[in-house]
């Protein structure tokens, strides 16, 4: 069993950076996709970025393309979303989460382990 644990969380000046970490635990990390997804309060669950086992393969969505980078490190199970350019709109709590196989994918209904989460906030 696969155990996801994000950190790096926390609040920030619109315009400021924050990498968010994902630690696995378990086995059968490296060979599947990871993602990252948000929610802001009173909002669904939306697809942030997504990597392929190897790393060679990202997908972002539009409202972070440019901004924020996906990247993952097999030999230590964790991935990493590095957020620059931070907005308010980009409060929520972010979550991290492995996917179905090692395709990369946006929905939510193609991950199957996720974490609890960690709070992001960016003030005016």
């Amino acid at each position: 069993q696969v155990h996801l644990v994000e950190s790096g969380g926390g609040l920030v000046q619109a315009g400021g950076s924050l990498r968010l970490s994902c630690a696995a635990s378990g086995r059968t990390f490296s060979s599947y996709a990871m993602g990252w997804f948000r929610q802001a309060p009173g909002k669904e669950r939306e697809f942030v970025a997504a990597i392929s086992w190897t790393g060679g393969n990202t997908y972002y969505a539009g409202s972070v393309k440019g901004r924020f980078t996906i990247s993952r490190d097999n030999a230590k199970n964790t991935v990493y979303l590095q957020m620059n350019s931070l907005k308010p709109e980009d409060t929520a709590v972010y979550y991290c989460a492995r996917g179905h196989t090692n395709v990369v994918r946006t929905t939510f209904d193609e991950y199957d382990i996720w974490g609890q989460g960690t709070q992001v906030t960016v003030s005016s």
